[in-house]
């Protein structure tokens, strides 16, 4: 070593040197060229130029400004004692700060341990070993410290350590501010000639332990990313030839992993689905109910194909397919019928704190020319029979006429021919009471029959008055008698039919007729709701021009206004004009009242029901519904009443014979509804009890 160190002090004071290029070809150290000065580089052919020559030491544990001598110069190694201070302390210092505390507690614990062992030998529970015991263990290795001392300067030399890092932690912020002063200074210092071991020097301890106790992470590179799903020879060799996942491959597992990820990423994205409630009526097509669903009409077609169904887009399905589809798709069904546009037409009933008593409704019937008309008119004070064609009523005649003592009562004057059968059933159904007219001189007669049936068949009571007493051959008595025979007992015989002899002509017990009637009012009990919607009955119906379609009807629920929006039947409209039975302008009407209404759409059946709407559109929806429903009807073969249907073989045979009949074409205009349907009533009993002539009927109507 000390003559290592006199060659070092040699070169320093003598001369420096460079680096040339030799005759064989190879660098060599010359003197006369300082570290980092320029020299002469001689190239081949006596050629030459100037090159700098940095000179770069190697760094090595000595302490600075030290150079390491070349093994040439240095002396064979000699022994030397084996002390932690002079070879362990730097790599003491390499260790992290868990390492050295792992490496405390394992110094101490041996410390212990001899400590321990040590009083074992010294009370004589172990016996130590002899010279000669320790020179054979210890013979390969001749150590200068026990093992005892080489722990004792480690622990110390740790401690030492840890001392130096809480100071060095303590004193961290002035130090960071140095280095960045003394950083900022180095910049301004141009040309310096710093070299890179004297920068390193200036470094500070805390940086220098940063490094050592933290190294950075390996960066993870794409293709280790690639190969992190893949499997070495070892790992499937360990496996025994099986895979992983049911013995499925690795690329089998990315699929099923990708599409789990697709999957969960579709059903994030995608919304909830939403269950609706789709109203389905009796027939929708299938791009209808694709549209109430909300759901593509290719996905509708498809589960119908799997029910065995084949349809298309335009195709019409019955509500329980569509039941079907639409439980099948997780909505809520809704059925509905056509006739369910009808609701909150018929009212419930009225409560008995809102009703009043309103006039009784009456309808004078009985056989033609027995006096109904003469006897309403000398109640009415007016002379309608010379304005009937022939005397004879064809149409129903509504009027209200006020008694002596102020009540009112609305009668309805009925035909007595046998043509207007339907017109009397009518009658009878929208009345309150039945006076049935019997002429004394004429009896029982078969429309007489026939009222005494409809009054039966609609369950309302009889007034019997036997007309024409005035007369030399009227005979009471026998008009009694033939009453019995169709169960109307009146009551002097015992029953509890009332009966009054007038005579309308005469003008007699005309008042016993009005108070029987009033009795029989209030034995019935009759009243009823003015405020509310009103509601009613078509008396009649009829063109007139100038006027438009004009409807005679019946009051019988609520007050009807000017401007209400009504529904009679098949029709529609609104209210412009009503006039009573008199023709006097009124602005409303109320309930046993009977009016004349204009604004109509068109011209209603006699005997329809009609009632005030919300609105034209719910109106126009109900109109086009019963319209609807009224020309299916007219399509089916129509049975007589009270007949059954004939068998398949009957109806061929029927078939034939009206094959081989002269059809006869006919159009009917009537001015009346009523009139019209007698004369269609009429000719169709016309044809079917002719066997040659069958009547065909192509059009009918009110008006021209």
């Amino acid at each position: 070593m000390t003559e290592a160190k006199d060659k070092d002090k040699e070169n320093e004071g003598g001369e420096k040197k460079t680096l040339s290029l030799g005759g064989k070809g190879t660098l060599t150290l010359k003197g006369g060229a300082a570290g980092g000065a320029p020299a002469r580089q001689n190239i081949a052919q006596g050629r030459g130029r100037t090159v700098a020559v940095e000179v770069r030491r190697k760094r090595s544990g000595a302490a600075p400004g030290v150079r390491a001598d070349s093994p040439d110069d240095m002396d064979p190694p000699t022994p030397q004692e084996r002390s932690p201070a002079a070879g362990g302390g730097e790599a003491l210092r390499q260790l992290t700060p868990e390492e050295r505390e792992a490496r405390v507690r394992a110094l101490r614990l041996a410390d212990e341990e001899s400590k321990r062992r040590a009083e074992m030998i010294a009370s004589g529970e172990l016996v130590e070993p002899t010279q000669e015991d320790k020179s054979e263990i210890g013979k390969p290795v001749d150590r200068a410290l026990t093992d005892e001392e080489l722990r004792k300067l480690e622990l110390a030399e740790l401690e030492k350590i840890e001392a130096e890092e809480t100071q060095a932690r303590a004193a961290q912020q002035p130090a960071a501010q140095e280095a960045a002063a003394m950083h900022g200074f180095n910049k301004d210092r141009k040309g310096a000639g710093i070299n890179a071991e004297d920068e390193e020097e200036e470094k500070s301890y805390r940086e220098r332990m940063k490094k050592t106790a933290a190294p950075r992470a390996p960066r993870r590179t794409p293709e280790d990313n690639r190969r992190s799903g893949k499997i070495t020879v070892t790992q499937a060799l360990n496996t025994d030839g099986e895979r992983d996942g049911g013995g499925r491959s690795m690329a089998a597992q990315r699929r099923a992993r990708e599409k789990a990820r697709l999957a969960s990423m579709d059903s994030r994205n995608l919304p909830d689905k939403i269950a609706r409630e789709v109203v389905v009526p009796e027939t929708i097509t299938v791009q209808e109910l694709s549209n109430r669903m909300a759901e593509r009409g290719g996905d509708l077609i498809k589960s119908l194909m799997k029910m065995g169904v084949m349809a298309t887009i335009n195709q019409t399905i019955d509500a329980d397919t569509a039941e079907l589809l639409i439980l099948e798709f997780g909505h809520k069904i809704k059925r509905v019928s056509d006739s369910d546009i009808e609701e909150g037409i018929d009212l419930a009933e009225d409560n008995e704190a809102n009703l009043m008593a309103r006039p009784p409704v009456v309808t004078i019937m009985g056989h033609v020319d027995h006096g109904k008309t003469s006897l309403l008119d000398a109640l009415r004070s007016t002379d309608v029979v010379s304005g009937e064609a022939g005397g004879i009523t064809q149409h129903i005649g509504a009027y209200q006429v006020t008694m002596a003592g102020g009540d009112k009562i609305t009668f309805l004057d009925t035909p007595g021919h046998a043509a207007f059968t339907a017109m009397r059933a009518r009658g009878a159904n929208i009345t309150d009471i039945v006076v049935l007219v019997v002429a004394a001189n004429d009896s029982i007669m078969p429309q007489t029959i026939e009222a005494i049936a409809h009054a039966k068949a609609a369950g309302v009571p009889i007034i019997v008055a036997i007309n024409k007493v005035d007369l030399p051959d009227a005979n009471v008595a026998k008009v009694k008698q033939d009453l019995l025979q169709h169960e109307v007992v009146v009551e002097e015989m015992g029953g509890d039919t009332q009966y009054v002899e007038v005579s309308a002509k005469k003008r007699i017990n005309l008042d016993k007729l009005e108070e029987a009637i009033l009795l029989q009012a209030e034995i019935l009990g009759l009243k009823a709701n003015p405020n509310r919607a009103a509601s009613g009955t078509v008396v009649e119906a009829r063109l007139e021009q100038g006027k438009g379609n004009v409807a005679t009807v019946l009051i019988q629920q609520g007050t009807l206004k000017i401007g209400d929006i009504i529904v009679i039947g098949a029709e529609w409209g609104r209210i412009r004009t009503m006039l009573d039975d008199r023709g006097t302008s009124i602005t409303k009407a109320i309930p046993g009242q009977p009016i004349e209404i204009t604004g109509l759409q068109g011209s209603p059946g006699a005997g329809d029901k009609f009632a005030v709407v919300a609105n034209e559109a719910k109106a126009r929806d109900i109109a086009e519904y019963r319209a609807r429903k009224r020309r299916e009807a007219s399509s089916v073969i129509s049975v007589a009443d009270g007949e059954e249907g004939p068998s398949t073989f009957d109806l061929m045979l029927a078939q034939h014979r009206e094959g081989q009949k002269k059809a006869l074409s006919v159009v009917i205009k009537g001015d009346v509804h009523g009139s019209v349907e007698a004369i269609i009533g009429s000719l169709r009993k016309l044809s079917q009890d002719n066997e040659e002539v069958n009547v065909n009927i192509l059009h009918s109507g009110v008006g021209g």
